[in-house]
């Protein structure tokens, strides 16, 4: 390799074994999978998992040189045309990948051999991707059938930092012999959607280095086509050069197949680099597409610089979105796989289009967006990616038209959003499906018509996505005309059943798609009424917030006070089959009259439950597709409300787990079981299903993956970690965790992104068990730590924050107060000393005493007091640190203790931030980092774990009694700072901070072999 080249692709080596290695596995690094042997069973599959984009389009990982029977497919976003039966789909785009190399021989044979691997011999092959980088990597050791041997390298990436360039390398290094190797750069206009062509040419063209014309540029080939039906141009344009030897370069123009050749004298050893770059646009960005590719490509820079500028794009991705996982590595890839292939499925720029079932890398489905972007996929946006979960909402808006025309053409009003959307929003859903059997009448696909939650869980992510974010801007302008015009659609489809005074939703589909024309499913039921719940919560707030919107919108979509109020007799109304007796939810009217089964009965089988029963089979069992009571528990879950609780999940789990086709059924299904397992306790049956569902693609586990990425799937996998291991809920509209990891993980780590704030999550096993269910710590008074040394070795300080290094009582007191001012209720200094050490809910409870307040509207009071006391805080500044806090923390950091801060504040990090005290704490535990506050021992043994310090080598600083509580149940050294009434149970009792050195509280807590109390 010659030295100029070598370090180009990081000196790549290929196996040296004579024979090809065969196998279906792959394997896996925590960034890495690695593909060694070519099986050509797996080809389409494979294609699949080795699928790379970068959120303006996917490609699919076929190989440049072509293969029998491949498929190639580079889908863009946006990027429709219609189609029989199916409406409108993705339109395959022209092919950037074609690179062949071929061989020539001697002048006098003319015998002409082309690399492929169907071809000739192939003695070793590995196939690499690479998700850090988002790069694709393939070495090949390959023998002509003339007996040439000849190395070759390739790799390609579509650049994340510019979503219109996209770039190919190949090392040649023939092994064996001397002589001419041509290679050929072309665009294949004629990319197909399984054999329908959705392309006019419209021109190509191609330039040699001596052009005359305005671009100035090394030789170069371009291609402009245009959709049949939906006239979108697209153009895209293409430079090869080659280094470490001078070629030849000549220009074929074969219709629709534009082609750069360059011609060389190979020379044993000898390795040439040879670089493709490729620019692409089309008329949904510009006007002239294909006037912007070859700008791009005449100004864009070289292939190194292109890289550097892509690499540094996907550092800043993981920099939010990345998953750790120690001691499992097969999982550890299966989380970032997952993550990548949503990342690279997201749109970056554009709003007007979301991630398809399939993301961009296959094409089932069509394209079509399903339920499964907003319910299982834009969590991980959400909460990492939050501008993107921005993108993918607004899509919902651009398209409330087409869900408006189909809630006209049902007979109903309002918005009624699509089971399958593509650009447009309309119903893209087929009426009808072939049957297998040829002489079997053709099947009705009813999703269309009855799978109604939809616009439901559309308004759920709305939901989500603002409590999440803050992002009020978005919600005036966007996302509450979505939700108040569906709120209108579900006022129309309801049904009043006068026998039973209850409104109900008959004629549906609700989750689990094996049973369709149900009544009063409960999942559909309860979304729906919730959905109601909270379209008069944003109407309030639309009207105490932007009274202007509000009335803009109440004249746009007809919300008169009748309506509205309809709305809430409705919500009040909505009957939901659940037995308050037991907790045991119906899935729908009826559900338990059904004849009963026994999957077991059906072990081992590979098909699904409806395919061996039948459409009809199925539907007339108690045999479920997916989750739907416990989708409906899990989605509440996270809101923690009605009808979730651990008592009706475990009873309710209990009966539907058993009965559901988990296996073969819906491939959303094993997610949702891994989150509730874990929630359970079951940590082996969780772990098994997070697998079923991170693995799919890579392990083709449903022998599926040939028709693209199961994209709910990836998105599910996410939530299993973050949701089902670390136990993230959301307490008070607050993130916070319970982790339950599997026994052999060592490590989880993650970031969540909360309302400005990134909130770092990082557990231990040895963390996880600490904050299992255990016995109720024993009272202070008994509590005895024999296992400490008579020496002490101290060498870690946890300080709580209110009441020890600063006090922000007074700006919870001015936040109350203005409170309950606005609302007239009668609150005072001595009223608000009720308050201490109790939680805002029920802090906001006693202050309203007995008047009649909505739930909608508690929690809005909740919401405005914290929004004021974050308003108050913003006057922190380091005067506000109490005597002596601040040469005690210089003194720990020059001594090398470590400090933490612990404080159930979920203010903490700003507190501190206006302090300027970050640059002498080691870890914060606050709010986010835990479930049970204080004087559970969690908060305290969350931060020993951040310093990575066993407990009894810490000493907390507390000013309170739950505190001290806090501290000694979790077998730590207690300094009370305060009076002895209250912080009487530690070992050390300080009246302040003032003059107190780290070496006199040692000196003193040394005085105890076992702990005794000493006032100072």
């Amino acid at each position: 390799m010659s030295q100029s080249v070598s370090h180009v692709l990081g000196n790549p080596k290929v196996p040296t074994s004579t024979a090809l290695p065969q196998t279906n596995n792959l394997i896996y690094t925590d960034w890495v999978s690695i593909e060694r042997g070519f099986d050509p069973n797996q080809l389409h599959a494979r294609e699949t998992v080795f699928t790379i984009g970068n959120g303006y389009l996917g490609t699919r990982g076929s190989f440049e040189e072509g293969y029998p029977h491949s498929m190639p497919a580079t889908l863009i976003h946006g990027v429709y045309d219609a189609v029989p039966v199916m409406y409108t789909e993705l339109v395959n785009c022209p092919d950037w990948l074609p690179l062949t190399i071929t061989l020539n021989g001697e002048p006098s044979s003319r015998r002409v051999e082309q690399f492929r691997l169907d071809r000739g011999e192939v003695l070793s092959y590995e196939r690499r991707l690479d998700l850090q980088y988002g790069l694709l990597r393939r070495s090949v050791r390959w023998r002509s059938p003339s007996g040439k041997t000849l190395d070759l390298h390739f790799e390609r990436f579509a650049s994340l930092a510019d979503p219109h360039i996209l770039a190919v390398r190949c090392l040649i290094t023939p092994l064996d012999w001397d002589g001419e190797i041509e290679v050929h750069a072309s665009i294949n206009g004629y990319a197909e959607n399984q054999g329908f062509n959705h392309w006019e040419l419209l021109a190509q063209e191609q330039t040699s280095d001596d052009s005359s014309e305005d671009f100035q540029l090394q030789p170069a080939i371009w291609l402009s086509a245009r959709t049949r039906q939906s006239q979108i141009e697209l153009g895209m344009a293409a430079t090869l050069t080659l280094q470490g030897t001078g070629a030849t370069f000549q220009l074929e123009s074969a219709p629709g197949y534009p082609t750069l050749a360059a011609s060389y004298q190979a020379a044993m050893g000898q390795t040439v680099l040879v670089e493709k770059m490729i620019t692409v646009y089309t008329s949904r960005e510009v006007e002239r597409p294909l006037e912007a590719a070859r700008s791009k490509l005449a100004i864009m820079p070289a292939y190194p610089t292109c890289w550097q500028q892509h690499k540094q794009a996907w550092e800043a991705a993981w920099q939010t979105s990345d998953i750790i996982i120690e001691g499992d590595t097969q999982a550890q890839f299966a989380a970032r796989y997952s993550v990548f292939q949503l990342l690279i499925g997201a749109p970056r720029q554009d709003r007007r289009v979301s991630i398809p079932a399939k993301t961009l890398s296959g094409f089932a489905y069509r394209g079509h967006i399903f339920w499964d972007t907003e319910i299982f996929m834009l969590p991980l946006f959400t909460f990492t990616q939050p501008e993107l979960a921005r993108h993918l909402l607004s899509y919902r808006y651009h398209t409330l038209e087409g869900a408006r025309r189909k809630a006209r053409s049902y007979g109903y009003k309002g918005a009624m959003f699509a089971w399958e959307s593509a650009d447009t929003g309309d119903e893209v859903t087929p009426r009808w499906a072939l049957p297998s059997d040829p002489y079997a009448s053709d099947i009705r696909i009813w999703c269309r018509d009855r799978e109604i939650h939809i616009s439901a869980d559309i308004a759920y992510a709305i939901w989500q996505y603002w409590q999440a974010t803050g992002d009020d801007d978005w919600m005036r302008d966007y996302g509450a005309e979505i939700v108040l015009d569906t709120a209108v659609f579900w006022m129309s489809r309801v049904e009043w059943n006068n026998q039973f005074e209850r409104y109900e939703l008959r004629e549906v589909i609700g989750a689990d798609e094996y049973h369709e024309h149900v009544n009063n499913n409960a999942f559909t039921n309860r979304m729906a009424q919730w959905h109601l719940e909270k379209a008069i919560a944003v109407y309030v707030w639309l009207q105490n917030t932007f009274p202007d919107r509000a009335t803009a919108l109440a004249q746009k979509l007809e919300l008169t006070s009748e309506r509205r109020q309809r709305w809430q007799d409705i919500a009040a109304h909505l009957w939901i089959p659940y037995r308050s007796d037991t907790g045991f939810i119906e899935q729908f009217e009826g559900f338990c009259n059904l004849e009963d089964i026994d999957l077991q009965a059906y072990e081992p089988r590979t098909q699904s439950m409806q395919t061996i029963l039948g459409i009809d089979g199925a539907n007339k069992r108690q045999v479920l597709k997916q989750p739907d009571v416990l989708m409906l528990l899990y989605l509440m879950r996270q809101l923690q409300e009605f009808p979730y609780s651990p008592d009706r999940l475990k009873t309710n789990w209990d009966y539907y787990a058993p009965r559901t086709d988990i296996t073969y059924g819906s491939s959303l299904g094993p997610a949702i079981h891994a989150i509730l397992a874990a929630d359970l306790g079951d940590s082996q049956t969780a772990y098994q299903h997070f697998m079923q569902a991170a693995l799919v693609d890579l392990e083709n586990t449903r022998g599926n993956a040939t028709e693209g990425i199961h994209g709910a799937c990836a998105g599910g996998a996410w939530q299993a970690i973050v949701f089902g291991f670390a136990g993230i809920r959301f307490q008070d509209r607050q993130p916070v965790a319970t982790p339950h990891l599997p026994p052999h993980w060592t490590r989880l780590a993650f970031k969540l992104h909360w309302r400005g704030t990134w909130h770092p999550f990082d557990f231990t096993s040895e963390l996880t068990e600490a904050n299992s269910p255990k016995p109720e710590p024993q009272s202070p008074a008994m509590h005895e730590v024999t296992s400490l040394p008579a020496k002490l070795t101290l060498r870690g300080a946890i300080f709580d924050l209110d009441g020890v290094l600063t006090d922000t009582a007074e700006y919870h007191y001015r936040a109350w107060q203005r409170l309950a001012d606005e609302e007239g209720l009668p609150f005072d200094r001595q009223a608000n000393e009720a308050l201490r050490g109790i939680s805002r809910r029920e802090s906001l409870l006693k202050i309203v005493g007995s008047r009649p307040y909505t739930e909608v509207q508690l929690e809005e009071m909740m919401e405005r007091k914290n929004g004021y006391y974050q308003e108050f805080i913003q006057s922190v500044t380091p005067a506000d640190l109490l005597p002596g806090a601040l040469p005690l923390l210089r003194e720990l950091h020059q001594l090398g203790i470590g400090v933490a801060i612990a404080s159930a504040s979920k203010n903490a990090r700003t507190v501190i931030e206006k302090l300027g005290i970050a640059q002498w704490i080691d870890a914060i535990a606050d709010g986010y980092s835990v479930d049970r506050p204080k004087p559970a021992p969690d908060l305290f043994l969350y931060a020993a774990n951040q310093l990575r310090l066993p407990p009894s080598e810490c000493v907390v600083f507390e000013d309170a009694t739950a505190g001290i509580e806090a501290a000694l149940a979790a077998y730590m050294w207690a300094v009370g700072n305060g009076p002895v009434e209250r912080v009487g149970n530690a070992h050390l009792v300080l009246p302040s901070l003032v003059g107190v050195s780290w070496a006199n509280i040692v000196s003193k807590l040394n005085q105890c072999i076992i702990p005794e109390k000493i006032v100072s």
